[in-house]
Order: C-alpha cells, then sequence, then structure tokens
C-alpha cells in the first residue's frame, strides 16, 4: 500500500467508494444517492477527488481530517448539510461530541460567533438524532 488505506490495483472510483463508506456511512451514499438524477458525473467526482485522493493520503488521520472539515464547514458558514454529514462522520471516526463541540467553538474567533452558534445548532441536531437512532 503506497497510500492510506489504498489496496493494490484499486481504481480511485473504487477507492473513493470505500472510503466514503466508511467515513460518512449512509448519510454520505444520501449525497451520492441525491445528484444521481442530476448530475451522476459529479457524484463521480465526489467519489474519486476528495474521498479516493484527499481522504487516503498518508499525513493525517481520518479523525485528524474530520476535525479539520468540521472546522472549515463551520467558518464558512453556509454549509449546514455538508457541515452535518461531517459531524456524523466525525462520530463515525472516533470523535467525541465534546471534542466536535470545542472545534465549533474555536471557530468563533476566526469566523465569528453566527458561524459557530450555527455550526453548534446543526451539531446539537446530529448528537440529538443519534441518541434517539439508539
Amino acid at each position: 500500500m503506497n497510500q492510506q488505506n489504498q489496496t493494490i490495483g484499486e481504481s480511485r472510483l473504487e477507492r473513493g467508494k470505500r472510503m466514503l463508506a466508511a467515513i460518512d456511512g449512509r448519510a454520505g451514499q444520501n449525497v451520492i444517492d441525491a445528484l444521481d438524477d442530476i448530475a451522476p458525473d459529479f457524484a463521480r467526482y465526489v467519489f474519486e477527488f476528495p474521498f479516493g485522493d484527499i481522504y487516503a493520503r498518508p499525513g493525517l488521520s481520518l479523525r485528524d481530517r474530520e476535525i479539520a472539515t468540521v472546522a472549515a464547514l463551520t467558518a464558512l458558514g453556509n454549509a449546514s448539510p455538508q457541515l452535518k454529514v461531517h459531524i456524523e462522520a466525525g462520530l463515525n471516526v472516533g470523535l467525541s461530541e465534546e471534542e466536535i463541540v470545542e472545534t465549533i467553538m474555536q471557530m468563533a474567533v476566526y469566523a465569528g460567533f453566527p458561524a459557530a452558534l450555527n455550526g453548534l445548532f446543526a451539531a446539537k441536531e446530529v448528537f440529538g438524532a443519534r441518541s434517539q437512532a439508539d
């Protein structure tokens, strides 16, 4: 294996599908499914680039990548659906609710209180849905 989470002979598409399933579970597949009737090529790009190439790179663990992703999506302030998917992904790869909340709160310093508040409300929604599913 020359990259994290890569097997010999595996295509970017195959690796991306496997990584998306491992990281985002059903939430990630729901995004892909929603693109099927409008932009199936874009769905393939999502598999290949972010998950097949970037997430599979060495150098950062999946936990670290999800911390960075939650921080970036929180800072954007306009990506609530994607933030919720990645909060769920963070929990899937071992982040605690406390770590996610602290990551989002840290963004108040750099992205402002409105972005952090929106992020915290997104986290509250994801945490609540998970606790109801248990």
